[in-house]
């Protein structure tokens, strides 16, 4: 990557997230965080052995990534809610973590890492589960003010330092190196230790150049098999080449925010050019019509029955998160995250967080174990919902999707104001120029079109709002108190820089249209502002194992799938009627979406099962001879059998 000039300086971040626990989410985003609480993620370290009997808390089990993992995602959670249960289990684990830090700064099991070669080759200290607990570390830091964390980090960064001064980066590490950066530089900020700066360096030169697959990307087709295997370099315990480490849809997920982490110390203006050049060829190659990549679990081309590993939906968040904090409200970023956040996310799980997938398809017919299967290189289990389909990475991780996304609904500004990323419902008490502010954020965001801010400030205070105005929007106006309204226009952010007195009341309103986007083989996908739409299929689950209330279930189609829209041959956009239904604590159910579309389709003959899942969408326009009947579409996150890439027939 491009080299930093010495000696080193940082940039600091135009957005920065407020302490932890200065928001709290409400509605139906609380809801889903109180789903995760008492489903798998506030209960993982009561049952699953590699949680409940971890080594990084002196068990037998798992020393590696898995309870690292579980407990970066329990921080936020535990904070966000004020759940007292569950941060009485966060602070068991950090007071273990940091009550057993070794002289020399290690932190957890030497002997973690699953891989016999790394023990005899690099001395055992795989530095990247270390990446994954100083997170965790920093975000109950960040909550608690807890003054052991940072001189603790500060031992452990040191002791990477020696390592990697005689075992360098490798594997897993030597890809996700800017997971270790991002907290070296929130260190920094802490302390302007410059010292850090030159761990940052260290480990920059062992990673792998992000910037530079960005800008000739060079993997356009669904990796095979044969691009998977085999050692690089034998003598030297490398166990996975390139080919397999860069194809990783985890890997490219975090690899992703190394751009917005090194600009932080280089400034390079070609960083920021190389994050977007990443984006789009991700999309052109591998897009998928809710904003993310195929990855089952390896780059796997553009047709939507190809998978994507939950691990890389929650890793790509968090990457367009750091970059918004870094470069600031950027709306093609934002508009994107928002995408994933209010479909892919809630797709992986059951509504009670009490079974997920690895893989989730756009295009997902069936969900059942099959040895005949579409994905490049994933298990035969791997669209089932339970407690650990295929890898139990997901199980652990994937719990911080929704914590750290609601963490970061509202920043700070380098400006001293504050900036709206998202208005999905929550509350904020914080300090602006050390006056009291209270923020409350009010509606069913993105399922309706107009959202109240109230805000009350302690007295008087100075300071500018930053309100995000999505590029869908249509017709936007703003109106604070009893003020004329504001028209902005979509795609821009709006600044009311004032002195604010008492209480006010801001109304953020707008439109959305249903929108037809070309997809693989000229199908389409509808959307309305950030929510995609899928025809719905009846679903069918079936328990095929596992225990109360964590069972496995296969999800069988217990209706036709195999449709066609129909477009009059004049219009741009099948014909839609939206109906609404009233807001709940569940929208992404069935049963519960406040959204959805009706819309006119017909059978498509020969449009069938292929290894395992919906063949290809034949291309449009199709030759559709069945009746016509009414379909609903539900929103992506509210059906777990669905067709979001669609082919079309012509009317008459």
């Amino acid at each position: 990557m491009t080299t930093s000039p010495a000696p080193f300086t940082t940039t600091t971040p135009v957005l920065a997230p407020l302490g932890l626990g200065q928001l709290r989410p409400t509605g139906w985003l609380r809801a889903r965080l109180e789903s995760q609480l008492s489903g798998m993620g506030g209960t993982l370290d009561e049952f699953w052995p590699d949680v409940r009997d971890s080594a990084w808390i002196g068990g037998s089990a798992e020393g590696w990534e898995r309870g690292p993992y579980w407990l970066d995602a329990m921080v936020p959670l535990a904070f966000l809610t004020g759940d007292a249960r569950l941060i009485q289990k966060v602070e068991r684990w950090i007071d273990h973590i940091l009550e057993h830090q070794t002289e020399d700064g290690w932190i957890g099991p030497i002997d973690g890492d699953p891989s016999d070669l790394h023990h005899a080759d690099f001395g055992g200290f795989d530095v990247w589960p270390r990446m994954i607990a100083l997170k965790a570390l920093l975000q109950y830091e960040s909550a608690t003010g807890d003054e052991r964390i940072v001189p603790a980090a500060l031992r452990l960064v040191e002791r990477i330092r020696q390592v990697l001064t005689r075992h360098p980066l490798h594997e897993w590490g030597r890809v996700r190196w800017a997971d270790l950066v991002v907290s070296i530089l929130a260190l920094y900020e802490r302390t302007t230790d410059p010292s850090l700066l030159e761990v940052a360096e260290l480990v920059r030169s062992q990673g792998y150049a992000w910037d530079r697959y960005a800008q000739d990307f060079p993997y356009r087709e669904k990796v095979t098999d044969a691009v998977l295997h085999g050692f690089r370099d034998a003598s030297a315990g490398v166990w996975m080449n390139d080919d397999f480490l860069v194809t990783h849809g985890v890997n490219i997920a975090m690899g992703l925010k190394a751009m917005p982490v090194w600009w932080r110390v280089s400034g390079d203006p070609q960083l920021r050019e190389a994050f977007s050049s990443m984006l789009e060829q991700l999309d052109r190659y591998h897009g998928q019509a809710t904003g993310v990549f195929t990855s089952d679990e390896h780059l796997a081309g553009l047709n939507p029955s190809q998978g994507t590993e939950t691990c890389t939906v929650v890793e790509y968040m968090f990457s367009l998160e750091t970059a918004l904090e870094t470069w600031g409200l950027d709306e093609d970023v934002a508009d994107r995250l928002e995408r994933v956040a209010f479909n892919a996310l809630p797709a992986s799980a059951r509504s009670d967080e009490r079974g997920h997938q690895y893989d989730q398809q756009a295009n997902q017919v069936i969900c059942h174990v099959t040895e005949d299967r579409v994905y490049t290189n994933n298990g035969p289990e791997s669209n089932t919902f339970g407690l650990a389909p295929h890898f139990g990475c997901c199980t652990a991780n994937r719990h911080q999707g929704w914590s750290k996304f609601a963490a970061r609904l509202w920043m700070r500004s380098d400006d001293g104001g504050l900036a709206a990323l998202s208005y999905a419902p929550c509350e904020i008490d914080t300090v602006l120029g050390g006056i009291g502010i209270h923020v409350a954020v009010i509606g069913q965001y993105p399922f309706d079109d107009q959202v109240v801010i109230e805000l009350a400030v302690d007295g008087e205070a100075s300071f500018p709002l930053h309100l995000r105005i999505p590029a869908w929007a249509r017709d936007a106006q703003i109106r604070i108190d009893a003020d004329d309204p504001i028209s902005p226009a979509p795609g821009s952010q709006l600044t009311l820089d004032r002195t604010w007195r008492g209480h006010h009341r801001i109304t953020v309103a707008w439109d959305a249209e249903v929108e037809a986007h070309r997809r693989f083989g000229d199908a389409v996908t509808l959307t309305r502002g950030p929510i995609v739409f899928a025809a719905a299929v009846e679903e069918d689950w079936r328990v095929i194992g596992g225990e109360p209330p964590h069972e496995s279930w296969e999800v069988l189609p217990a209706g036709d799938w195999n449709l066609a829209l129909v477009r009059d041959g004049a219009a741009s956009v099948p014909a839609t009627e939206l109906v609404r239904r009233p807001n709940g604590a569940e929208p992404f159910t069935p049963e519960g979406a406040p959204l959805r579309l009706e819309a006119v389709a017909r059978p498509v003959a020969g449009w069938t099962l292929e290894h395992g899942a919906a063949a290809p969408p034949p291309a449009s326009p199709v030759q559709a001879d069945g009746e016509r009947r009414m379909i609903t579409m539900l929103p992506y996150g509210a059906a777990r059998l669905r067709v979001t890439e669609i082919p079309w027939t012509l009317d008459g």
